[in-house]
């Protein structure tokens, strides 16, 4: 029989998956603050590093196992931080191309490389104490 949670009576999901997602967003950290390391940027190490890659792979192969439970809202919160990334990336890139947009495209990818951070920051702190993340953001 399954454990629930008694403020939100939804079931608890087992250690493991906690785990899990503890060593998720570690991959996540570990690819982003290699760019800080490095003379990368925090979002495009974060984007190529490959525990990064790993980690949302894992978020899509998993994600059904966590349905239900508090650790479905820190799934969603990895794979919209990574694809978010990828489209600011993406958006910076396209500027930086340009002599003009370069001005705009390289502030871009440093602000996005922080939002990372702080969305990794926030997410794990939450799991830590057991708490689910905004669906939406």
């Amino acid at each position: 029989m399954a454990d629930f949670d008694g403020n939100s009576l939804r079931p608890l999901p087992a250690r493991d998956l906690i785990t899990l997602t503890h060593i998720m967003y570690g991959l996540h950290a570990f690819s982003a603050l290699a760019g800080l390391t490095s003379a990368a940027f925090i979002v495009t190490a974060f984007l190529t590093g490959w525990p990064s890659i790993i980690a949302v792979i894992i978020n899509y192969v998993k994600r059904d196992a966590v349905r239900g439970t508090f650790l479905d809202s820190h799934f969603s919160w990895q794979i919209r931080t990574f694809w978010w990334a990828v489209v600011w990336f993406v958006a910076a890139w396209l500027l930086i191309v340009t002599v003009i947009g370069a001005l705009v495209g390289v502030p871009i990818m440093l602000l996005v490389g922080l939002w990372v951070l702080y969305r990794i920051v926030r997410g794990w702190i939450a799991l830590a104490g057991g708490k689910a993340m905004p669906m939406s953001g």
